[in-house]
């Protein structure tokens, strides 16, 4: 290391310290040095991870808990985030894989009837440190512009901050390109399924009866998608991400759900394509949802690659190819299939209206079909929902 750049890197260090607010107790630390100054709230900690935005004005648990943030730190785009509190259902699994939350403003008391805890403690609890009072548009203007950074998110309640090693952090972070994670949030054991939907007033239900077997392959699943399965009639049997055709097979399913997942789809592709394809071969009713749809695209033949921004929210619009109807849809992603590579006989069912990017594929003349975006979701309010029909409707038709 040249003279030159030690002093570059020292003067930056220094001008990042003589910007710190009086009584910050956390901070934002870039990759590419940038420091955001804040107020540390959530677990005294510090945690590396690819920085994200996400435009959802509610839901923060859900979001939090999400396995397909796994290895991210999130910046909230709305500023009132944590204000109506915590629960313990508004999760998708029970240990979050997410690296850390960035807030504009502090998390007020809580102000709605099913809170049972303050969001601060509830961050504790799961080891996650946030940070408030940071410009969270400056935060994603730099995504917009230059791609998602790496960075790292550091606590220290005493106000003792190392951003130089923070710093060294964020730059030897390796990115999420090329590194499968659906291996880290994926179930270590198989599992039966039967919590329904929730009701207010009555919570998650059970069910009671089910016309289908499917077993949902786990790659990061989030509960709201198995909920939406068994509302459906399904008795859900959730198996690992590397479970085997023959493993999938034993439980004599009528149809085999790929579940939505972090991470780089090629890189989860390695164990899954071949899964897939040999559960093709079966001519088995196939419906992928997020990673799901990549891990479909990929056995088909096609090619992923990497979003500079992601695509993370609940206001996105898709429009239906097949229907000309527009869905309000909730997403969470950073790859995309490449349309391009699609082979003859897989044709485009949906589109990003935002980016026109690829949101879904059916293979023509076979029951295998995914959506990019998530249907389990409720932001349109239930625009996507048909979905989980057009799979039992394909389940039935392979029966009859």
């Amino acid at each position: 290391m040249t003279n030159a750049a030690v002093t570059s890197r020292a003067e930056r260090l220094a001008r990042a310290e003589s910007l710190r607010p009086p009584g910050a107790t956390a901070a934002l630390v870039l990759a590419d040095g940038s420091v955001f100054w804040g107020r540390g709230l959530g677990a005294a900690t510090r945690k590396a991870g690819e920085v994200c935005f996400n435009t959802s004005m509610t839901g923060y648990q859900e979001i939090l808990t999400d396995p397909s943030y796994a290895g991210q730190i999130i910046n909230f785009t709305f500023p009132h985030i944590g204000n109506v509190g915590a629960n313990a259902e508004d999760i998708e699994t029970i240990t979050p894989a997410a690296r850390g939350a960035v807030l504009r403003a502090d998390i007020s008391e809580p102000s709605n009837f099913r809170a049972a805890q303050h969001f601060d403690a509830w961050l504790k609890r799961h080891d996650l440190p946030g940070i408030a009072g940071v410009d969270t548009r400056a935060v994603t203007r730099r995504i917009r512009d230059h791609g998602a950074p790496n960075g790292v998110l550091v606590h220290a309640p005493d106000g003792r901050l190392d951003i130089a090693g923070a710093w060294d952090e964020a730059k030897a972070w390796p990115g999420l390109e090329g590194m499968d994670l659906a291996i880290e949030v994926t179930t270590r054991q198989l599992y039966r399924w039967d919590e329904t939907q929730w009701a207010l007033g009555s919570g998650y239900g059970k069910r009671t009866a089910a016309k289908f077997k499917v077993v949902a392959v786990d790659y990061g699943a989030k509960r709201n998608i198995l909920r939406c399965l068994a509302s459906a009639g399904c008795d859900v049997t959730v198996v690992p991400a590397q479970a085997s055709v023959d493993d999938i097979l034993r439980h004599e399913p009528d149809g085999v759900f790929l579940s939505n997942g972090p991470g780089d789809p090629a890189a989860t592709g390695v164990y899954a394509v071949p899964v897939i394809r040999g559960l093709m071969a079966k001519e088995l009713p196939i419906f992928g949802i997020c990673l799901g749809h990549q891990m479909l695209a990929l056995a088909l033949g096609a090619r992923t690659f990497k979003l500079e921004r992601g695509h993370r929210g609940a206001n996105h619009p898709v429009q239906d190819l097949e229907t000309r109807k527009v869905e309000i849809t909730s997403q969470n992603h950073g790859f995309a299939v490449d349309p391009k590579t699609l082979p003859a006989g897989v044709k485009v069912t949906h589109v990003s209206l935002f980016d026109g990017t690829n949101e879904g594929l059916k293979v023509e003349g076979k029951p295998h079909f995914s959506v990019q975006y998530h249907p389990e979701a409720s932001p349109g309010p239930m625009d996507s929902h048909y979905l989980f029909d057009r799979f039992v409707a394909a389940m039935a038709a392979k029966k009859a």
